[in-house]
């Protein structure tokens, strides 16, 4: 099992439990992998944070390193004959080690977790892995065909939002109590993204949105969820207000926080669900360099990103991507989830029907995965 990054390390411990519990006690583990997965007994073959890096200028002076850590690993893979490789996510380091693990034992039975996002964009990159990966765990339930049409069998399994603990009207009340927001105060949640470059195009956008927000409803109170790695930015934008946002950071208050609030003004991306599962009516606005945004504007194949449209087949949450991303039409579209019943309306039934869809009140996840991993590992490997 080879995991590169902290949502692909979760997602390998929740599937090695559940492998534990169907297989056991005769299951064996080794490769890859973070805390999570060590907590399963996995023996990590080297830190899996040498794998964490994005970005072109990050990787270009460990390129020679991890070209090797690639080679080593394909190796142990090779010479352990397991089973099935499973790789997680992080496509870049694991399709390789794949390609040539297979390429030292072409019986070697590959399970990768985490579909690419071919409904999104660039379409080829599933024919491209079912060069070097028999079976595919996906999470989203609209995958397993595109996968199947790339030659590759394929389980909708769940998606882990749907096993990450939500915080209760206890706690919530706690929040608002503890940071001195009023109960009956709109409470605006501000996720402007979890990276540097994210936060530094969309931080303004989001602030200015905000603060035309609350000149129409005065009341309103903002929270700023945030990460480590940009939280010296997010106070940076903060301090702007006249009525200071609280910023959070430890996953206790993060979760109080989605139960307290009553809206969101969010980038682009899983945080969607993260709002879906608490309920959470949601703006959505995301932007990249011009550059970006011509490429991908040529690529992409749908009409909407966000995750929730998406999985609920509605275009009920608005989104404000590339030129569009502008304070204005974003605090407007704010404005109308605080007055119209009938847009809130709309958006809770595709969150509820969003959540239904990952597979909220079913099988968890990752036993979800086990069994899949299981059958896979029975059929043998497809013809080729």
């Amino acid at each position: 099992m080879i995991a590169g990054e902290p949502s692909g390390d979760n997602l390998g411990g929740a599937l090695m439990a559940g492998l534990k519990e169907l297989a056991a006690p005769g299951v064996e583990f080794m490769g890859v992998g973070g805390p999570a997965m060590a907590a399963q007994g996995l023996e990590s073959r080297f830190p899996m944070e040498e794998l964490s890096l994005m970005g072109l200028w990050e990787v270009l002076p460990k390129y020679r390193a991890l070209k090797e850590r690639i080679a080593q690993t394909a190796r142990a893979v090779a010479e352990a004959q397991p089973d099935a490789l499973i790789t997680i996510d992080s496509p870049d380091f694991c399709l390789r080690v794949a390609r040539q693990a297979r390429a030292l034992n072409p019986s070697l039975r590959t399970i990768h977790y985490v579909a690419p996002s071919v409904w999104a964009w660039r379409s080829g990159r599933a024919r491209k892995m079912a060069q070097v990966i028999d079976h595919v765990l996906a999470i989203l339930p609209f995958e397993p065909p595109l996968m199947q049409a790339a030659g590759m069998s394929c389980d909708f399994v769940g998606h882990p939002i749907v096993a990450d603990p939500v915080a209760g009207k206890a706690e919530a009340a706690a929040f608002r109590a503890a940071n001195g927001i009023a109960p009956d105060a709109p409470l605006v949640l501000c996720l402007p993204g979890s990276r540097q470059t994210e936060v530094s195009r969309l931080g303004p956008r989001f602030d200015e949105a905000l603060m035309r927000l609350r000149d129409r409803v005065p009341e309103i109170r903002v929270v700023i969820p945030t990460v480590r790695g940009v939280s010296a930015l997010v106070h940076d934008m903060a301090r702007r207000w006249p009525t200071a946002p609280v910023v959070v950071e430890g996953a206790g208050e993060k979760r109080a926080a989605f139960a307290a609030a009553d809206l969101a003004l969010a980038a682009s991306g899983t945080v969607s669900l993260d709002l879906a599962a608490n309920n959470v009516p949601m703006v959505i606005g995301y932007d990249v360099a011009p550059l970006s945004r011509f490429i991908i504007g040529l690529m992409l194949r749908t009409d909407t990103v966000t995750l929730v449209n998406l999985v609920s087949e509605t275009r009920a949450v608005p989104e404000y991507l590339g030129r569009n991303c502008q304070p204005g039409p974003m605090s407007r579209a704010l404005y109308r989830l605080i007055e119209d019943p009938e847009a809130r309306a709309e958006q809770f039934a595709a969150m509820g029907k969003t959540m239904e869809r990952l597979g909220r009140g079913g099988e968890a996840p990752g036993l979800r995965a086990a069994r899949s991993v299981l059958a896979a590992i029975s059929s043998g490997p497809r013809p080729r």
